[in-house]
C-alpha cells in the first residue's frame, strides 16, 4: 500500500513503537506489528491491535498511569 501521509514510500510488514498520551498519562508500546511505510516510517495497525493498543492506554489511564512502557503481546 502506497504511505498516505507521505505519498512516496510504500509499506511493508513490520514492528513499531506506539506513543499515547492523554492528560498527565503516556504509554509507550514497544515491538507493535504493523504495516510501516519505507520511507516515512508511518505505522498502520490493524483493527485488532489497533484495540489492543488502545484497551492497554484505557487501562493505564484508569489507573492514573503517569508513564508506562510495555512490550506488544496479543
Amino acid at each position: 500500500m502506497q504511505c498516505v501521509l507521505c505519498k512516496i514510500g510504500h509499506t511493508s510488514r513490520g514492528e513499531s513503537t506506539v506513543t499515547l498520551t492523554r492528560g498527565a498519562t503516556t504509554v509507550v508500546i514497544k515491538g507493535v506489528p504493523a504495516d510501516v511505510c519505507g520511507n516515512c516510517g508511518e505505522p498502520y495497525l490493524d483493527e485488532d491491535t489497533s484495540a489492543w493498543v488502545m484497551d492497554r492506554a484505557e487501562q493505564a489511564a484508569a489507573q492514573g498511569v503517569e508513564v508506562e512502557i510495555v512490550r506488544y503481546a496479543a
